[in-house]
C-alpha cells in the first residue's frame, strides 16, 4: 500500500529545517496523494522542477513507516552529480564528504526506514534490477524511451518526471494527457521566492535576445530546436588514449571560466571539461590547471585571442598557452563540424551547451550568424582548441617524370 505523508503547506524535516515551499511542490504532492500514476513535470528554467521534487522525495523518505525504496536517474551518473545530487544535499544542508548516511561508492543514500538511490540512464545493470517505490525520471528528455519505459514498469507506485521542453518526445505521446497522470507546468515564476534574483535577471535578458529559447527557457513551453550549430555527438565514458591539446575560454562574474581537453583519433574528436567555474583570477586558474594534472611548459593551451592579457600574465607562470589563431567564427565552427563529436560522461556543461548553442534567428525569422552567448563557453574553448591544435593534414606529393 503506497503510504503519504500527512505535512501540508508548512513542512519541515525531522531535524527542523524549514522547507521553502512552491506551487510545483504542493501539485505533486497533491498528485501522489490524490493516488496517481505519475505527475509529469514540464516547464521553463530556475521553476523549482527538480528541486520541488527532491523535497517531496526527502520528505517522504523521513516519514515513511515501513522500507521504501526511491530511485532517481537521469542520463549518466556524473550529469546527476552535477545536478540533482548537489540539490539534495543543499536541501538537506549536508555535506557529501564524510557523510554516515551516503555510500559514495553504491550512489545511496540511507534514512531510518528508507534508502534513495542515485543511477545514471546508462547502468544497465541498475535498469533491471530490483523493483522500486518510487522513482524519479530527471531531465527526462535525454533518456530513451525503452529505458524510462522498463523502470516505469519495475516502479511499485509512482513516478515523478521532470523536462524541459525543448521539443515533444516519447512523455507527449505516451504519458501526457492519460488520466492517471498528473500533468504540472512552470515557468521561473513559480520560483522567484526561492531562486536568487540575479538568476532571473539573467534568463529574462537571455530570453529577450533570443525568442525561440524564451519560449522553452521563460514561458516553458514546447520549442522546435533550429539552427543548431552541432547537432550531432556522442557520449563516452573516458577519453581514449592519444596526443591532448587545451581550449581555454576566460570568464569571471557573469561568464565561467572553461577549459577543454581535446584528443582527436581519426575523424573523431573527444573532448572533455576539465573547468567550468566562475569567480576565477588566472592566478586561480594557474592552480587549477596544475591540480588537473597540465604539465608547464609542455602542454599545448589554446585561448581566447581578444585576451592578451590573461594568456601572458599565465604564461609567465609556466604554461605553453599561447592565443588561439585569429579567423572567422564561422570558419571555426566548420573546423569543429569536420569530426564526430564526442564529450565524456562527465562534460555535463559542455553536453548542456552542445544541446543548446544555436544560431539566433532575427525578426523574421531567419537564422543570423549570431550565435547563443549563455551556452558558449565550452563551446569557444573547444573552438579555440581545433583552430589552434589540429594540425592540417599533409598532402600526398606526387613527382611527375618530365622527359
Amino acid at each position: 500500500m503506497r503510504q503519504s505523508s500527512s505535512q501540508s503547506n508548512s513542512l519541515a524535516d525531522k531535524s527542523g529545517i524549514p522547507l521553502h515551499l512552491t506551487r510545483i511542490f504542493k501539485e505533486n504532492l497533491k498528485a501522489y496523494k490524490a493516488g496517481k500514476r505519475r505527475a509529469l513535470n514540464e516547464g521553463g528554467t530556475a521553476s523549482s522542477k527538480t528541486w520541488s521534487i527532491l523535497q517531496l522525495l526527502i520528505l517522504l523518505a523521513q516519514n515513511t513507516k515501513g522500507p521504501l525504496l526511491i530511485s532517481i536517474v537521469s542520463e549518466s551518473l556524473p550529469h546527476l552529480k552535477r545536478g540533482a545530487m548537489r540539490d539534495f544535499f543543499r536541501i538537506l544542508q549536508q555535506d557529501i564528504d564524510n557523510n554516515p548516511y551516503f555510500n559514495k561508492t553504491e550512489s545511496t543514500y540511507r534514512f531510518p526506514n528508507a534508502l534513495l538511490e542515485f543511477f545514471g540512464a546508462d547502468e544497465s545493470d541498475k535498469i533491471r534490477g530490483p523493483r522500486r517505490d518510487v522513482l524519479f525520471l530527471n531531465e527526462a528528455n535525454n533518456i530513451p524511451w525503452e529505458t524510462a519505459r522498463g523502470l516505469d514498469v519495475r516502479t511499485r507506485w509512482f513516478t515523478f518526471a521532470d523536462w524541459n521542453p525543448v521539443c515533444e518526445f516519447w512523455a507527449h505521446e505516451n504519458w501526457i494527457g492519460k488520466p492517471e497522470n498528473a500533468y504540472i507546468h512552470s515557468t521561473y515564476q513559480d520560483a522567484e521566492k526561492v531562486v536568487p534574483k540575479e538568476i532571473i535577471n539573467t534568463i529574462l535578458a537571455t530570453g529577450a535576445n533570443d525568442p525561440n529559447w524564451a519560449n522553452v527557457y521563460i514561458y516553458g513551453r514546447i520549442g522546435k530546436v533550429e539552427g543548431l550549430v552541432y547537432p550531432y555527438f556522442g557520449q563516452v565514458d573516458i577519453l581514449p588514449d592519444g596526443d591532448s591539446f587545451y581550449g581555454l575560454d576566460f570568464g569571471f562574474s557573469g561568464d565561467p571560466s572553461a577549459l577543454v581537453k581535446c584528443i582527436v583519433r581519426a575523424d573523431h574528436l573527444y573532448c572533455q571539461e576539465l573547468l567550468y567555474e566562475r569567480g576565477l583570477t588566472n592566478q586561480d586558474l594557474a592552480i587549477k590547471m596544475v591540480e588537473l594534472g597540465i604539465r608547464k611548459g609542455y602542454d599545448e593551451i589554446y585561448a581566447d585571442p581578444s585576451e592578451p592579457k590573461s594568456i601572458e600574465e599565465i604564461y609567465r607562470l609556466g604554461f605553453n598557452i599561447k592565443p588561439a589563431p585569429k579567423g572567422e567564427v564561422e570558419f571555426g565552427h566548420q573546423k569543429v563540424s569536420q569530426f564526430k563529436l564526442l564529450w565524456t560522461k562527465d562534460s555535463v556543461n559542455g553536453i548542456k551547451e552542445q544541446r543548446n548553442f544555436r544560431y539566433i534567428v532575427d525578426k523574421s525569422g531567419r537564422l543570423t550568424e549570431k550565435t547563443t552567448h549563455l551556452y558558449s563557453h565550452a563551446m569557444d574553448a573547444r573552438r579555440y582548441a581545433v583552430i589552434g591544435g589540429v594540425r592540417p593534414k599533409k598532402e600526398p606529393v606526387w613527382f611527375v617524370d618530365v622527359e
